[in-house]
């Protein structure tokens, strides 16, 4: 069991952990704004624990920076901010184990891919975006149908 993990379960430990990360250094994290994944990010098994954090204030773009691996945080951004009408079906069950019963109980993010030195290249995840219950703090990354949806959705069109 890691430190962080032995510190939230201390009986009395405060509603605050900190944590160690790579991009933001050490940050304080109340723990009523954690998330937890229901499944792990595909490719990252070791996490299901991560907060949103601002880019900046004027910005769209979100960090989801993993709790468990402090090395790993995705860039994301708000479905509903891509200019897309980007509604996708997402299955019954899934809706059920995050507690969702309205639209408005549920966000969809979308990673970012953004390349080195290349911003005007990013691309969206469309095939596996995360839906979040923000109320509750659950999310589940879902794996959408490919032959409908873009993995590598360029959110800046080629010139």
């Amino acid at each position: 069991m890691n430190a962080l993990k032995q510190h939230m379960d201390q009986p009395g430990a405060d509603k605050n952990i900190t944590v160690q990360t790579s991009r933001f250094g050490e940050i304080t994290v109340d723990k009523e704004r954690i998330i937890s994944l229901l499944s792990p990010i595909l490719g990252f098994p070791e996490s299901t624990r991560f907060i949103l954090k601002a880019h900046s204030p004027k910005s769209p773009f979100m960090w989801l920076q993993s709790l468990d691996n402090p090395q790993l945080a995705f860039v994301v951004l708000p479905a509903g901010l891509t200019g897309l009408d980007y509604r996708p079906e997402i299955p019954r069950q899934i809706l059920k184990e995050l507690l969702i019963t309205s639209d408005s109980d549920r966000d969809i993010l979308l990673i970012l891919t953004i390349p080195k030195n290349k911003p005007q290249e990013m691309t969206a995840n469309l095939l596996g975006p995360l839906v979040l219950n923000p109320g509750k703090r659950l999310a589940v990354q879902v794996v959408l149908d490919p032959q409908k949806y873009d993995p590598c959705w360029r959110l800046f069109p080629a010139q």
